[in-house]
């Protein structure tokens, strides 16, 4: 069933198993091919063409994952990202974007992006980037021995089962992977992990990123938590949490 609404449309497909997906993208072809895609894999879809009416819709069906174009013709992508970040969105998000610079790459990250993929793009690649997030997303899949386990770290309580940070008793937004990456960290506390086992374990095996976006997020993760975080560099190796 499709429905038109104004500036945006609405494709539904009712399964069990979908998740509630927002492309927020303002060339009609790319988002009718995306929500194709994404309809085959038996996902909810609604297709937005620019930020304000994506916010709209984000507010309304509090989606899983948004997929989110840098370019926009009336806010900013990475704009856009901060005010979900900001507003305490958990929604995973993948930009879809032309730029290619490390610069766009890592400010998208740091403002709390999950992943990206730049254009042109295979869909069935940018479906792969959903299946991982979705799944990063999935407390079952973040490693926990109990989806209602708090691991505590001094001021800091790491708790899967709200998936909630939250530092002297005060929820802190975190975003998918910064979630994913602090819990994997405060369950395998004490033990010098690299890069690479990081990369498998919060992102998946399959992951083809550069390795430094672990530390783009372990920024990310100081900077929210400071010093009551006891995160410590492992020269020629990577990160303990203590």
């Amino acid at each position: 069933m499709t429905q038109t609404g104004v500036g945006d449309r609405r494709h539904v497909v009712a399964p069990a198993s979908g998740s509630t997906i927002v492309v927020i993208e303002d060339d009609p072809s790319i988002a009718d091919l995306v929500d194709l895609y994404l309809r085959r894999e038996g996902h909810l879809v609604y297709l937005a063409p620019g930020g304000e009416r994506g916010l709209q819709l984000i507010d309304a069906h509090d989606p899983d994952v948004v997929v989110l174009d840098i370019g926009l013709p009336d806010v900013d992508g990475l704009e856009l990202c901060r005010r979900l970040r900001t507003q305490g969105s958990r929604a995973g998000i993948i930009f879809l974007t032309a730029r290619d610079d490390e610069i766009d790459r890592v400010l998208g990250l740091e403002l709390g992006a999950d992943d990206y993929v730049t254009k042109p793009f295979s869909p069935r690649e940018l479906v792969a980037r959903v299946k991982a997030v979705l799944r990063r997303s999935d407390p079952a899949g973040l490693g926990a021995p109990a989806a209602a386990d708090v691991v505590r770290l001094g001021a800091v309580e790491v708790d899967a089962a709200r998936r909630e940070v939250r530092l002297d008793g005060t929820p802190v937004p975190f975003a998918t992977r910064e979630f994913a990456l602090l819990d994997h960290l405060a369950r395998h506390r004490g033990q010098a992990l690299s890069r690479r086992q990081l990369i498998d374990a919060v992102w998946g095996d399959d992951w083809e990123g550069d390795e430094r976006t672990v530390d783009v997020h372990v920024r990310q993760l100081r900077r929210k938590l400071g010093d009551a975080l006891s995160l410590h560099t492992v020269w020629g190796v990577g990160y303990r949490l203590d």
